[in-house]
């Protein structure tokens, strides 16, 4: 075991999560749950703070530098907007404009993008061959970067992008090139009409909201069809496609995926799968009586 791990395991490790709405978030419970399981201590902050500017964020991030956190992760509205603020970025970060984890090492913030690496496992585990066959993505800010970058690196050759902000799809596609043939649609419809498969890359459907981020009547029992919100874990979406018997990716698969990279990276020390797991199943069920299928 490499000495850095014996010296975190030697203390309490810090960490957090900068974003808003995350009150509901099962990230503390997923990392303190691997923390126990490599043996050692981990405390998990949730820093919920809502309409911040580039200054807020500076001042927020020097504070994770200065109070001894050994990392944070990043989550909606500001996957974009720290990227700027750090000091360093991994390369697939730096390709994608956009971090969810931010390891802090001798003062110096890096950003990594585990949003991407844990979606491509996810997407792995379904065992599909979508090849030139479009898959669509619906929102292109943070979470729709990783994952158009993940299923970019898994073999999927072809993307249909569709954000209401169209400067953010040809932002995305420009950043693509060279890495899979993409189309801007002109509505959600109209990217998700056809598509091996859909993905929500939105906040659409997250508690209190109860929006469809694509109309129940394009979906097709052949897509698979993944969501990046998991409160609730049945949104509204993932009870349509499980309706009509459509492969279901929740959002869990993609919050337990992404936390195990991140936890990786924070600490130097492989995560229990099955301590992440059990831990988000309990928070789920605690928070909104809800459990895996």
């Amino acid at each position: 075991m490499p000495a850095s791990v014996n010296a975190r395991k030697a203390k309490r490790v810090l960490l957090g999560l900068i974003g808003y709405p995350i009150a509901h978030s099962a990230t503390p419970a997923m990392q303190e749950a691997a923390a126990r399981a490599a043996g050692f201590e981990a405390h998990y902050h949730l820093i919920e703070v809502e309409g911040a500017g580039s200054g807020d964020l500076a001042a927020m991030l020097d504070g994770v530098r200065r109070l001894g956190f050994s990392g944070i992760n990043v989550t909606y509205p500001y996957k974009e907007a720290v990227v700027p603020l750090l000091d360093a970025l991994s390369p697939d970060a730096a390709a994608m404009g956009a971090v969810n984890t931010i390891v802090v090492t001798d003062g110096r913030l890096t950003g990594h993008n585990t949003d991407a690496s844990g979606f491509a496992t996810a997407y792995r585990r379904l065992g599909r061959r979508d090849g030139d066959r479009p898959v669509a993505i619906i929102g292109a800010g943070g979470v729709g970067k990783a994952i158009a970058f993940a299923l970019s690196g898994s073999g999927v050759q072809a993307l249909r992008l569709y954000d209401i902000d169209r400067g953010k799809c040809e932002a995305l596609a420009q950043a693509l090139t060279g890495r899979a043939r993409i189309e801007i649609a002109t509505s959600a419809a109209a990217a998700a009409e056809g598509a091996a498969g859909i993905v929500n890359g939105t906040p659409l459907g997250m508690a209190p909201n109860r929006e469809m981020p694509v109309p129940a009547s394009v979906l097709q029992p052949a897509q698979w069809i993944a969501d990046s919100v998991y409160h609730p874990l049945w949104t509204p979406l993932m009870k349509a496609v499980q309706s009509i018997g459509a492969t279901v990716m929740s959002g869990r698969e993609l919050a337990i995926n992404q936390a195990l990279d991140a936890f990786t990276l924070f600490t130097g020390a492989e995560a229990s799968e099955t301590a992440m797991s059990s831990a988000f199943d309990a928070a789920m069920a605690e928070r909104t009586g809800e459990r895996a299928a």
